[in-house]
């Protein structure tokens, strides 16, 4: 039966696949594809993992006590059963044969296969036996995880997919962290879905680099969803078709086709330089995760990193952080990567939905209690851990010996926080002198997120060399709205006049300073606001990689004189901002996305 889920979209384009379920907490379990010639090979591997967890529950059972509850004894019959029923392992075998899963992949599939069915019986006894089953399925996953002779990893096994193949694969999860995204940069899936989150959380930001479509805050897409489920994700709408009929499918496939198109003509805009139609030159940057990314980048034709967000070194981490060294060395690969082209490296943006391993989620997130978005995080987390915070600046330093490289600090809101970011750069510089290690000259920039930093930009812009706008945590703080919430995430208006007040005023103030302002939240990659940036005065903007075209196409077509006089009356006017705007350029014959390109 059809039926279809709606929810927010992220990451525009469409998926069509089928649907592979994963609990959130095995989201990290690796994803990969087997040759068919390995498939029983990959089945032994499982089954070995299998017997590894069967041994040791024995021996637990043989080593208890003779004063051991008789219910600590039931406890592990009822594992040891569970583990060698035919409906787990021996099943698993189908996903590995005819799928060609790996061994970890084919148990979980075979795990939500079975949750799904425990969640359907209504004996409450029988209903809470998953729990006993997931455990199991943990204890084997973990044999697997230990095996000497282990499957390559993930990364180096992918095998591509398409139609013409075996059948693309789409992730249907509650949630997905940030730090989990980035396993999927090489991964075997094609778009993702969750129950939970916002347009601008940072999972929707990092599906957005991947340039993968993905629709979250379903809120019930995983319970509906089955495993193996025909799923069409439609990443403009915010819709997913589950088991659409052929008519439909064959439309989309059609829509599939057109953007491929689409994407194949505006990447022939990769070598021709941003300039508007009034003759002004805006420079286009790239935001990444990993050194790795600036191979998107450049490809892609950015002038730049404008965002290196250096948390995601520190994430997927088993309580250990990243050595001074380890961060030197991906720091230098980008710079060098960049060949001369600035990169702009954003110190650890910690906190909020973004924690790190060796926290504890309850620790930072606090949800009964605090609001996380607003506790330590950011700055104020780099400023309470000194001796972190001066390793990665000593990294940072170091790697900009190697090319040009620029500082940017987030979530700044106090001078007294520049004051102690300065000293500390200065100590930092002087340990470096101590032990003759090189390093170049590193401009110094903050984030204007939080409303106090717009505000009092004036006095900020005396103590720095350059600002960067981020308007994913601007709009937030600004409006009161959790960006990760779906539940407010209607709210969440960049269009707000508060917003565009702040952005106006921000980027007025800087230019009036001589000093440099950029954009690197998500309105700098969204084509819709390209012309309002301009008419605002904004010369530089960073996106991820995936964005660049679409968004350099707009500023070719653009004429910054006749955008900029408009603008008063978008700013002073109470009709809604996003409406009195598409009036104005449709009356005043701006070109929109829709119409045909520039010929190129």
């Amino acid at each position: 039966m059809s039926f279809q889920v709606f929810g927010i979209p992220v990451s525009r384009g469409v998926a069509i696949g089928r649907a592979v379920l994963v609990a959130s907490s095995r989201v990290d379990v690796a994803h990969y594809f087997i040759g068919a010639a390995d498939a029983e090979q990959e089945y032994a591997r499982l089954v070995r993992g299998r017997d590894a967890v069967t041994r040791e529950l024995q021996a637990l059972k043989a080593e208890l006590p003779e004063d051991a509850p008789h219910e600590l004894d039931a406890l592990l019959d009822v594992h040891l059963l569970l583990l060698n029923d035919e409906a787990l392992v021996d099943a698993a075998r189908d996903w590995i044969v005819d799928r060609h899963y790996n061994a970890e992949w084919a148990l979980s599939a075979q795990l939500e296969v079975l949750a799904r069915q425990f969640d359907e019986m209504e004996d409450d006894y029988l209903r809470e036996r998953k729990a006993d089953l997931e455990q199991v399925v943990e204890r084997v996953l973990a044999a697997l995880a230990t095996e000497q002779d282990e499957s390559p990893s993930g990364a180096s096994a992918v095998v591509a997919r398409d139609f013409a193949g075996e059948d693309p694969l789409l992730l249907v999860a509650a949630d997905i962290a940030p730090a989990d995204m980035i396993q999927f940069k090489r991964s075997v899936f094609q778009g993702f879905i969750t129950d939970i989150g916002g347009k601008t959380s940072h999972t929707a930001i990092v599906a957005r680099s991947m340039a993968i479509p993905a629709v979250v805050g379903t809120r019930e897409a995983s319970r509906l969803i089955r495993q193996d489920d025909w799923v069409i994700i439609d990443g403009d709408a915010g819709t997913v078709i589950v088991n659409p009929s052929p008519i439909v499918l064959e439309e989309y496939r059609f829509r599939q086709r057109q953007a491929e198109l689409e994407n194949a003509r505006l990447a022939r805009l990769r070598h021709t330089p941003a300039i508007t139609m009034d003759g002004q030159r805006i420079e286009l940057h790239a935001n990444i995760e990993l050194p790795g990314d600036t191979v998107a980048a450049l490809a892609s034709g950015a002038t730049g990193v404008g965002l290196f967000r250096s948390e995601f070194l520190f994430m997927n981490r088993e309580g250990d952080l990243p050595s001074e060294e380890e961060q030197f060395a991906a720091y230098k690969s980008a710079v060098e990567a960049m060949a001369g082209l600035p990169v702009t490296i954003r110190t650890v943006d910690i906190g909020a939905d973004k924690p790190l391993d060796r926290m504890s989620v309850n620790e930072l997130r606090h949800e009964h209690v605090l609001n996380p978005a607003m506790g330590l995080r950011a700055i104020r987390w780099s400023l309470a851990e000194p001796s972190m915070f001066r390793q990665q600046l000593r990294a940072i330093y170091r790697a900009s010996a190697f090319g040009k490289v620029k500082l940017l600090v987030p979530m700044v809101a106090h001078l007294g926080e520049i004051r102690q970011i300065q000293e500390t750069i200065k100590r930092v510089k002087g340990q470096l002198d101590e032990t003759g290690q090189a390093y170049g000259e590193v401009q110094l920039g903050v984030m204007v997120e939080v409303p106090a930093a717009a505000i009092m930009l004036p006095q900020l812009l005396r103590h720095v060399d350059f600002v960067s706008i981020g308007t994913n945590d601007l709009i937030q703080y600004t409006l009161a709205i959790d960006r990760a919430d779906e539940a407010v995430a209607h709210l969440y208006d960049p269009w707000h006049p508060a917003v565009l007040h702040l952005l106006a005023n921000a980027i007025a103030q800087a230019r009036a300073a001589g000093k440099e302002v950029s954009v690197c939240g998500e309105m700098a990659g969204d084509s819709a606001f390209t012309d309002l940036l301009l008419a605002m005065g904004l010369t530089c903007f960073s996106m991820h990689p995936s964005q660049i075209p679409s968004v350099k196409q707009r500023i070719l077509r653009a004429d910054v004189p006749r955008l900029s006089a408009a603008l008063p009356r978008i700013l002073e006017s109470d009709e809604p901002a996003k409406a009195r705007w598409r009036r104005w350029r449709r009356s005043h014959g701006c070109i929109d996305a829709g119409r045909p390109a520039l010929p190129i």
